[in-house]
């Protein structure tokens, strides 16, 4: 009982803070969070169907938080939630068939090109434009390899509408909104193929990212554009690198 507290803890710091990073930077929450149960011996498909069940209630509460603060705008939500369920319902059923060990270093390059792209911008670029285009196919992207991958809505969807020139607070207020959709039908999938979870990590994730939700677009609201752009860029790189590493060395 104790040993199981114990995990219990250390999964709720991991959930608070991935949903920190998430929630304030776009991006983070189930990569680190997946990554972490990996190292723990759980299987990749588990690992993935457990975090995306605790994202249910983390991306809620981190949507109604930038709601609230007013990072949200409905018009891309909209855009954002059909396709990116489609993808991501499709990725949750490959995964579950198939190893996903020949995508992972393709949506990793392509990351950390959109890494270097946001950073050039940060540093460059003095103006910020609406990003509106290719939607559809960016969202459907997005939630596919979120799945395969145990995380990448966030890398792939704000990561590429930042760098197209969207504002990061609500590129990620409303990507962070449309995620809680993508990731309920996602763990619905998971759950009615493989019918179960890791409890204990699911119950940690979920406290944690509970908690930290409303700091995190608090800081995501009063962060300078620029400097808000700048740390999505590093933070995709890092991510990146690190995911195109344990890939090609397996």
């Amino acid at each position: 009982m104790n040993e199981q507290i114990s995990q219990v803890i250390v999964f709720v710091l991991v959930g608070f803070f991935a949903q920190l990073i998430d929630g304030s930077l776009g991006m983070g929450y189930k990569v680190s969070s997946t990554s972490f149960l990996l190292s723990f011996g759980i299987p990749p498909v588990l690992a993935s169907a457990s975090v995306h069940s605790a994202g249910v209630f983390t991306s809620i509460s981190s949507a109604l938080a930038h709601i609230k603060f007013g990072n949200v705008k409905p018009d891309l939500v909209k855009k954002l939630i059909v396709p990116g369920v489609i993808g991501g319902i499709l990725g949750a059923l490959v995964l579950t068939s198939i190893p996903a060990d020949l995508i992972k270093p393709a949506v990793a390059l392509y990351l950390l090109i959109m890494g270097v792209i946001i950073v050039y911008k940060a540093l460059r670029e003095a103006s910020i434009i609406p990003a509106a285009s290719r939607i559809v196919p960016l969202a459907f992207a997005g939630g596919f390899f979120d799945a395969i991958g145990g995380g990448g809505w966030g890398p792939i969807v704000t990561s590429t509408l930042v760098a197209r020139g969207g504002e990061p607070r609500f590129v990620i207020g409303s990507v962070n909104t449309a995620e809680f959709f993508v990731t309920l039908l996602q763990a619905i999938t998971f759950f009615t193929v493989l019918g179960q979870v890791h409890v204990t990590a699911v119950i940690g994730l979920i406290i944690g990212g509970v908690v930290a939700a409303p700091a995190a677009a608090y800081i995501s609201k009063n962060l300078a554009a620029k400097r808000l752009m700048l740390l999505v860029g590093l933070l995709i790189i890092t991510l990146s690198v690190r995911t195109f590493y344990l890939a090609i060395t397996g």
